[in-house]
C-alpha cells in the first residue's frame, strides 16, 4: 500500500467576529518550523496593531510534531481549540494563525475558546485538502551510451526524469516515491558504467 498523508493547497483565510471583537484566521500549507515562523512574520508585519495572533501547527508525515501558542490569552483558551481543529480535519504540515482584534467586549474563557475555534474552522473549511507522497530524488552520472538502458528503468518503473544534463557524461536526477527509494536505486545501480551521486528525500 502506497504511503500518504493529508496537508492543504494554499493559504486560506476566515473571519469570526463576537460582540465586537473579530477574529481573523489563517491556515497555510508549512513543511518546517521555518516556513511556521516565517508565516508568523508576515502575519505580525501585515497585522502590527492585533491584539493577540495566537497559533497552533501540526508537523510530520505522522502528526508527531505540533505547537498550541495562546499568546496572552487566558490558558488553553486559544492555541489548543485550533490545534484541535487542524486535527480534526486530519490533515499535518499546516499552521492555523487566529488574529484578534478586540471589540471592546470581554468574552470570558469559554467565549475565547470557541471564538478561536471557529475561526480556524472557518480558514480550514475553505483549503483544498491534498494527498501528499513523500518522494525521493536520486542523482546519477552515466556515459551516453547508457541513456536508453536508464530511460527503460524510468519508464517500466513510473519514475520521473526531474532534470537532464548533458555534457561529456550525462547527469540526471530521477524521482520515484520514497517508498520505492531502495527498489529505484538499486535497479539503476545494475546499469553499466552508472554512478549513483546522492539522493535527497523530500516532500512532493
Amino acid at each position: 500500500m502506497s504511503f500518504s498523508f493529508l496537508s492543504i493547497k494554499a493559504q486560506t483565510e476566515g473571519l469570526f467576529k463576537d460582540r465586537g471583537s473579530k477574529f481573523f484566521g489563517f491556515a497555510f500549507p508549512v513543511s518546517s518550523t521555518e516556513d511556521v515562523k516565517l508565516r508568523l512574520e508576515e502575519i505580525k508585519a501585515l497585522h502590527p496593531t492585533a491584539r493577540h495572533i495566537c497559533y497552533a501547527y501540526l508537523l510530520g508525515e505522522n502528526a508527531d510534531e505540533y505547537r498550541a501558542n495562546d499568546d496572552g490569552e487566558p490558558n488553553g483558551s486559544a492555541g489548543l481549540p485550533i490545534l484541535n481543529q487542524i486535527k480534526s480535519n486530519e490533515v499535518t504540515n499546516v499552521l492555523v494563525a487566529v488574529i484578534r482584534y478586540f471589540g471592546g467586549t470581554k468574552l470570558g474563557v469559554s467565549g475565547l475558546i470557541n471564538a478561536y475555534k471557529e475561526a480556524a474552522t472557518l480558514a480550514l473549511s475553505k483549503a483544498k485538502v491534498i494527498e501528499v507522497v513523500p518522494m525521493a530524488s536520486i542523482h546519477v552520472k552515466f556515459p551516453h551510451s547508457s541513456i536508453g538502458e536508464v530511460e527503460r528503468i524510468v519508464r517500466q518503473n513510473c519514475y520521473s526524469i526531474v532534470s537532464q544534463e548533458f555534457s561529456v557524461d550525462c547527469k540526471w536526477t530521477i524521482s520515484c516515491k520514497r517508498e520505492n527509494y531502495e527498489e529505484c536505486q538499486s535497479a539503476l545501480s545494475l546499469v553499466t558504467d552508472v554512478v549513483l551521486l546522492t539522493s535527497t528525500k523530500t516532500l512532493s
